[in-house]
């Protein structure tokens, strides 16, 4: 029998690894679709050291949708209203190219800009960067973990001078106490909390502290659940923070050598007090007691969040706050404790490592900064000057330029942001003025093909070989083990093909993946996320590294262990080598209940499915575990408004309208609702979580408070009633 492919599990930035086995195994029966395709056999690899061997329903059903509703051949159309047809790649690519030089021509290159993805491989992102703010000479290049990771980023970088969790998963079984804030770790990250909890029941010392109004499968496994208020995860952080200085629990002298700004930060916390936040945050004040007491007594604290802290207006200060908690107690650069953001993409961090923001380069530089713009450019032979020192485009600004006509071409590539986006029906509005769109997609149809006037059949996971780095850092090989349908090409070498054809041949002289991953590493070396030492050849020979990993002379298992955690050294990346604690204050939600909208919705995953169901929507054995979407609401507020499960709903934002069942639950915190962000147009009717959501962001991070805003809700029965009555004595006698 021959043996499986290693590879990663495409969905979460988990980066679980899995082994893969074609469909005919001597001895087995042929493992076949519900129309007799011939399945591929997927299983949990248990020599990668991320995930064990374990495996979620996602990666475990991931062959079943490879073949289903592939978009297969270029296809084109004049005008949004016309049908696509069949083109060969000949005519699309140099429709592209004529369209690029013409509005470069008439507009400035500024009015092109790309969306991209975290399910890009690194090779994908990488090349995309080279040609955009290399090549073409604009930063207009965002991914959709501007949605996503962007505050953690900005987070990272502002309190310890460079991006890049901290941590590694061994921590989870090393740690005293972990204090998960923003993530429904459970059902998001699935492998992550499978770890913590098999260590965590079988030490009853240890203790788990988790953060949501929510009470999901993660906050029911929790000594202690706080089911804050949306919105006061800063109070809380500086309410334990506040308890913890009137206690003198600190470490002093890793304050005094390591740190700036702490006697500022303590002016801060002193506005804090716990009975004011636990006012705030709606929680007793027992609790936030119990929850500095664990922070306090344990030796080895580990936070870990998610969107639920990064999908805010206040997104990088609600980061740094949880940081702040860790330097002034030294819980940081030692094992079983550290800030780690988990990563929501499985690609997000080698995103960041590529330079895959509108604000970043390759090698965690900046486009702001004269000496890493000179360094790219000298890299990529391009003269001086080429480089913008402009930050580009954000995701949202995309979509006002294509409002006020700045915007002249829109390529999107691997991501559905006509429904993934805040205030959907704006952003489908400004869709629909583009007056060109590329879209470069695997699958057919989804939502936002319905926008684009070329649509280019990509290859995805097992069709294509690249790289992914998951939220511990560790790079993974992920070998191409099927062939790709029809005319489908990977996005790098779409990428490429356009820059040789606008002139830039020399610069994308690639003939395989191994070659443009070899580039980019040479780009990473002596940077924060060095991976210098890495190939392609020592992946799949030596399986996944963690970085940094560099290609100076020093012992492979020296190494290993230096990458497990970053700062172990207690030296940060910042101009003084000294971490630095931030001094800002609470301001709240962005949008906040009021008499006439008194709700607070927020948005999440379930535990099957993944963003837009483009892939998990086109597998039954999901499809069955989550046939509708719904809202949670508290019965408390259910029963004043008339409502019980299974009765629609209409929830209206001051954007938009959807409807949905109601799951009548006490899991949700009163004057709070829940909706499930997977369902767009095409899976449902009337059911977009981000027709209500609205796209006020971070300042810092850019990064919009897709995980609140304000709502109404009026049971559809109400409405139809009202309906019926108005035609009643409109009707004639």
């Amino acid at each position: 029998m021959a043996d499986p492919t290693k590879t990663l599990c495409p969905y979460c930035g988990v980066g679980c690894g899995l082994e893969v086995l074609p469909p005919a195994i001597p001895g087995k029966a042929v493992n076949r679709d519900k129309d007799g395709t011939p399945l591929w056999n997927v299983r949990g690899d248990r020599t990668h050291p991320s995930s064990q061997g374990m495996v979620c329903v996602k990666g475990a059903t991931i062959a079943e949708s490879l073949h289903k509703d592939r978009l297969r051949f270029p296809m084109m159309r004049d005008a949004l209203d016309q049908p696509f047809r069949r083109v060969t790649w000949e005519e699309a690519l140099t429709k592209i190219v004529d369209r690029i030089r013409l509005v470069k021509f008439t507009q400035g290159v500024d009015a092109i800009g790309m969306y991209a993805s975290g399910q890009f491989q690194t090779e994908d992102y990488y090349i995309a960067q080279k040609l955009m703010k290399g090549c073409l000479g604009t930063n207009n290049f965002d991914a959709n973990s501007r949605l996503c990771m962007s505050s953690a980023v900005a987070g990272y970088l502002q309190s310890f001078g460079a991006d890049g969790p901290p941590c590694c998963y061994e921590d989870l079984e090393q740690t005293d106490c972990a204090f998960l804030i923003g993530t429904n770790t459970a059902e998001c990250h699935p492998i992550v909390f499978n770890r913590f909890r098999r260590y965590h029941k079988k030490n009853s010392d240890v203790k788990l502290i988790v953060v949501d109004p929510r009470c999901t499968e993660t906050a029911a496994a929790a000594d202690l659940h706080l089911a804050i208020n949306p919105g006061t995860d800063i109070d809380l952080m500086y309410g334990i923070a506040h308890l913890l200085l009137r206690w003198g629990d600190l470490d002093k002298a890793f304050i005094e050598s390591h740190t700036n700004g702490f006697e500022e930060f303590k002016e801060v916390i002193r506005h804090y007090p716990p009975d004011v936040v636990a006012i705030r945050c709606g929680i007793a004040e027992t609790e936030l007691l119990t929850a500095a007491h664990y922070w306090s007594s344990a030796k080895r604290v580990l936070s870990m969040w998610s969107m639920g802290v990064n999908q805010s207006s206040e997104g990088t200060a609600k980061v740094r706050a949880i940081i702040n908690v860790h330097l002034m107690t030294g819980q940081i650069g030692k094992p079983g404790a550290g800030p780690f953001s988990l990563t929501g993409q499985p690609n997000a961090m080698g995103g960041r490592e590529a330079g895959g923001l509108s604000h970043l380069l390759p090698g965690y530089r900046s486009v702001t900064n004269p000496g890493h713009r000179a360094e790219l450019e000298t890299f990529w032979q391009l003269p001086t000057g080429s480089i913008s020192s402009n930050p580009g485009l954000t995701a949202w600004e995309m979509i006002t330029g294509l409002e006020t006509g700045n915007l002249g071409m829109l390529w999107v590539a691997a991501t559905n942001p006509a429904v993934s986006m805040p205030d959907i029906e704006r952003t489908k509005a400004a869709l629909r003025q583009s007056p060109f769109t590329v879209y470069q997609e695997c699958y057919y149809p989804t939502e936002m093909a319905d926008y684009a006037h070329v649509l280019l059949p990509t290859t995805q996971w097992s069709e294509k070989t690249g790289v992914m780095t998951n939220s511990e850092r560790r790079v993974t090989l992920c070998p191409q083990f099927r062939v790709a349908p029809g005319e489908a090409r990977s996005d790098w070498e779409i990428f490429a093909e356009v820059g040789r054809r606008l002139g830039y041949r020399k610069q994308f002289a690639f003939n395989y993946a191994a070659e443009v991953y070899a580039e980019f590493v040479r780009l990473t070396r002596d940077r924060p996320c060095d991976q210098s030492g890495l190939s392609h050849t020592y992946l799949r020979e030596m399986g996944a590294t963690q970085w940094p990993f560099s290609s100076k002379a020093e012992p492979t298992q020296q190494k290993v262990e230096k990458a497990k955690r970053l700062y172990t050294d207690l030296k940060f990346h910042t101009p003084d080598g000294k971490a630095r604690f931030s001094q800002v204050y609470s301001r709240g939600l962005a949008e906040p209940p009021d008499d006439n909208y008194p709700f607070v919705l927020t948005t999440g995953r379930l535990y099957g499915h993944w963003h837009t169901q483009s892939r998990t929507g086109r597998i039954e054995k999901i499809r069955q575990m989550y046939p509708n979407p719904f809202i949670e609401i508290h019965p408390r507020d259910a029963e004043k408004l008339g409502i019980q499960s299974d009765d629609w709903v209409e929830v209206r934002s001051r954007r938009g309208t959807a409807r949905f069942p109601a799951k009548v639950t006490k899991a949700i915190t009163p004057k709070t609702v829940f909706v499930p962000m997977h369902w767009g147009a095409l899976w449902a009717e009337n059911a977009e979580a981000n027709a209500l959501t609205h796209e006020i962001a971070c300042p810092d991070s850019k990064q919009p408070e897709l995980k609140a805003c304000a709502v109404q809700l009026i049971p559809v029965k109400a409405i139809e009633n009202s309906n019926a009555s108005t035609h009643l004595v409109a009707s004639p006698s």
